[in-house]
């Protein structure tokens, strides 16, 4: 199944008046959509983790934030990064994923609608974990307990999380600074930034390679924009 057919599904998921997280698992050659706590308690014995290849994340309509429509992936670095630890083979002590590792776990999936557009963006977290550097990242925070046991605590997820966060990857700005400046450019519109967002732009296609398609929500058909 091609990332074209994932994100068409999930867009008819939405569709139907979906509107929250799901995990997205494969069954042969088709997907379903399970809610969280319905994956919790299946991955309490493990036997669910080699079906999943994906986790989604459906808003229902904003008004007044383009960012995240324009940008999505850089208002969700937490969720990210633990789908990317559970996919490495690991569980953090909080088990927001279930108690297993889910090393099947292929893409993160974010849908958000914006004035009758719905915007899908698929990313491959081999990918974009690489280009985050998250596994000499992690390496530096766990040092020898990185292959002595397979669970990160919250100080240690902090850690690498602030790590990744303080990166000059986008443009010569880190993720937060970032972040600041595409409010103000699309929510103050400061218009003398525009040279800086293309540069952003830029970085952002390079780091997270988003798979992205976007729906007129009238026709539910895709649209260039």
């Amino acid at each position: 199944m091609d990332e074209y057919q994932i994100v068409e599904q999930v867009k008819d998921w939405y569709r139907e008046g979906h509107r929250r997280w799901y995990y997205v698992l494969l069954n042969d050659n088709r997907i379903s959509f399970v809610p969280p706590p319905s994956f919790r308690e299946s991955n309490k014995q493990g036997q669910i983790s080699d079906r999943i290849i994906g986790f989604v994340y459906l808003f229902g309509t904003i008004d007044d934030f383009i960012t995240r429509f324009e940008f999505p992936m850089f208002g969700y670095s937490e969720e990210i990064m633990e789908l990317f630890v559970y996919k490495r083979g690991y569980v953090l002590v909080n088990q927001p994923h279930g108690r297993y590792p889910l090393p099947n776990l292929k893409y993160y999936i974010y849908g958000v609608e914006y004035e009758n557009r719905l915007a899908i963006e698929l990313i491959d977290l081999d990918v974009v974990g690489n280009n985050l550097n998250l596994p000499k990242i992690m390496s530096s925070v766990l040092g020898s307990k990185l292959l002595t046991r397979k669970r990160i605590n919250k100080d240690e997820f902090y850690e690498i999380r602030i790590q990744m966060l303080s990166q000059k990857l986008f443009a010569d700005h880190t993720w937060y600074d970032t972040q600041h400046i595409l409010r103000l450019y699309f929510v103050q519109n400061e218009r003398k930034l525009s040279k800086e967002v293309f540069k952003i732009s830029e970085a952002y296609e390079r780091v997270f390679r988003p798979y992205r398609v976007v729906y007129d929500t009238k026709t539910w058909q895709p649209v260039l924009v």
